[in-house]
């Protein structure tokens, strides 16, 4: 199988939309397809960000550029971690035990590096290099509550690196003009993990850029989806203007 799928190679805008967490899909390649999981436990948000693929497609096709989106779960190998990352493949997450990465060992991390996470990050360096002045624009989606926590409130989270906070910054001030949105700034989780795709791909190539993750209850269905881009397309236009070439 493909690790990734390239949706709009040929649009022309500066903007490349990626979406490391788009499918919960497990390769035959590693342990049959299967990891051990029950249908409802692939389907939460553990495996993949629910509804963020829908968002990065029509995103991409709004702003005219490229998407980028994985096609394995998470749980297989985890796309947006560095290769020495402890948390690159999980054996517990959110209170769930993963049975087929509970033995799981160096060689068979280098073997779904090699099959999954290399490819995938190989693909997104071509694309981000089709362009100088390339911004990545990364859709993420988190649930509205983990096991054992409280309530998580924002309706849409940006995240950035203290290397690079710029245009993220710009962007939470833009966003926070609309009086319906909660808006979390570094929230829910914090910007910079060494080795992850906006360090890669552009942090450490100088790229505009921002990550953007979004409630995953209220991006179930398709429509809503596509209301979220078509929020989000003019609103990144408009601080990309702020911003000279």
């Amino acid at each position: 199988m493909s690790a990734f799928e390239i949706v709009g190679a040929d649009r022309p805008s500066r903007w490349l939309v990626t979406c490391d967490h788009a499918s919960n899909r497990v390769p035959p390649e590693v342990a049959g397809g299967d990891l051990g999981l029950p249908p409802e436990e692939m389907g939460r948000h553990i495996a993949y960000d629910v509804g963020a693929a829908g968002v990065a497609r029509e995103l991409a096709a709004r702003l005219d550029g490229p998407c980028a989106l994985s096609t394995f779960s998470r749980l297989v190998i985890d796309p947006n971690r560095g290769e020495m990352d402890p948390t690159l493949v999980m054996r517990l997450y959110d209170g769930t035990i993963i049975p087929a990465n509970r033995h799981v060992d160096a060689a068979e991390v280098e073997r779904r590096l090699d099959l999954l996470h290399r490819p995938y990050h190989a693909a997104l360096a071509r694309l981000a290099a089709r362009r100088a002045d390339t911004v990545i624009v990364a859709i993420h989606s988190f649930t509205p509550r983990l096991q054992g926590r409280g309530p998580r409130p924002w309706h849409v989270g940006v995240l950035h690196s203290h290397l690079d906070s710029a245009f993220s910054l710009a962007l939470i001030a833009r966003l926070r003009e609309e009086p319906d949105l909660c808006v979390g700034d570094n929230e829910p989780y914090l910007g910079h993990l060494p080795g992850d795709s906006i360090d890669r791909h552009a942090l450490q190539r100088g790229r505009l850029n921002t990550l953007i993750e979004l409630r995953h209850d209220l991006i179930r269905e398709e429509a809503e989806q596509v209301a979220w881009a078509a929020r989000l397309a003019p609103i990144l236009q408009e601080v990309l203007a702020g911003f000279p070439e």
